[in-house]
């Protein structure tokens, strides 16, 4: 649970970064939900442990991006969890998936991972996204 809400902070803070505000989501009557999630747990954390999140874009689809974060024990530098997630831009009110935005869609492009170093500790394929 600790970690999936670690994961969680991490997401809107990336989402915040490629400009996708709670602000801007109620604005423009949009939304992100997740349409897969996997997690990797490896090690395990204790109470006090000092931790520290990277994040990732693996892909930006029309609709869709896939993601990736790490969660770090900063002492020891071992990764403790890995998630992979295909967030879904939708229309919050028609309850559809649509395209991303141009500068939401820019901004993850500038940010996907190439060298796929998150990616790989994630162990899964590609997830495919119906457009």
């Amino acid at each position: 649970m600790w970690y999936v809400g670690k994961f969680d902070e991490a997401t809107w803070q990336f989402l915040a970064a490629l400009g996708l505000t709670p602000s801007r989501f109620r604005e423009e009557g949009a939304g992100m939900v997740t349409a897969e999630q996997r997690i990797g747990y490896k090690r395990e954390l204790h109470a006090g442990d000092v931790v520290s999140v990277r994040s990732a874009v693996l892909e930006v689809m029309d609709k869709a991006s896939r993601i990736a974060h790490e969660l770090r024990n900063d002492d020891t530098g071992e990764v403790a969890a890995t998630v992979m997630a295909v967030g879904v831009y939708i229309d919050a009110l028609a309850r559809r998936a649509c395209s991303l935005p141009p500068d939401v869609r820019e901004r993850a492009v500038r940010l996907t991972r190439e060298d796929g170093a998150i990616n790989e500790r994630c162990e899964e394929p590609p997830l495919e996204v119906a457009q």
